[in-house]
């Protein structure tokens, strides 16, 4: 006859033990599933963004220091530089010049912006106007800061 050592209770309570076990997780992932969403947390302030330094930059991409100009003629009721498009290898680009208070219009290097003023040549933030393609400048527009 052969008996058994470990009798029914150890197979009961294993049993027992894994049945418990499958119990509880579905009751975690039934509450886990069912429960509400919380509420918006708390937003996190962003950090001030940071202003690069124009100079600095330039600087970096290999530019050199900027040549000595004269100083700009201010004729601020006629004329307003609102953006340039400069070519420093070639000496050529454009330059947005608005004349009296009229919306910006494009023009080339050599042409004519007004009565007796041509755009003489263009520099970064500076357009130079004068009576000849090749004479002095007479009026030095320069881009307003937006600082």
């Amino acid at each position: 006859m052969v008996t058994n050592t470990y009798g029914r209770w150890g197979v009961r309570l294993g049993t027992m033990a894994l049945w418990a076990l499958a119990g509880a997780s579905v009751v975690y992932w039934g509450l886990r599933l069912t429960a509400r969403p919380a509420g918006p947390g708390v937003a996190a302030a962003a950090p001030a963004p940071l202003a690069p330094d124009a100079q600095a930059l330039a600087r970096l991409l290999g530019a050199g220091p900027a040549a000595p100009t004269a100083p700009a003629v201010k004729e601020p009721s006629r004329f307003a530089l609102v953006g340039v498009l400069a070519g420093t290898a070639s000496g050529g680009g454009a330059a947005l010049i608005a004349v009296d208070s009229q919306p910006a219009k494009p023009y080339r290097v050599g042409a004519t912006v007004a009565e007796g003023l041509v755009l003489q040549a263009l520099s970064r933030r500076q357009a130079r106007l004068g009576p000849t393609p090749d004479g002095a400048a007479s009026v030095t527009l320069e881009i307003p800061d937006k600082r």
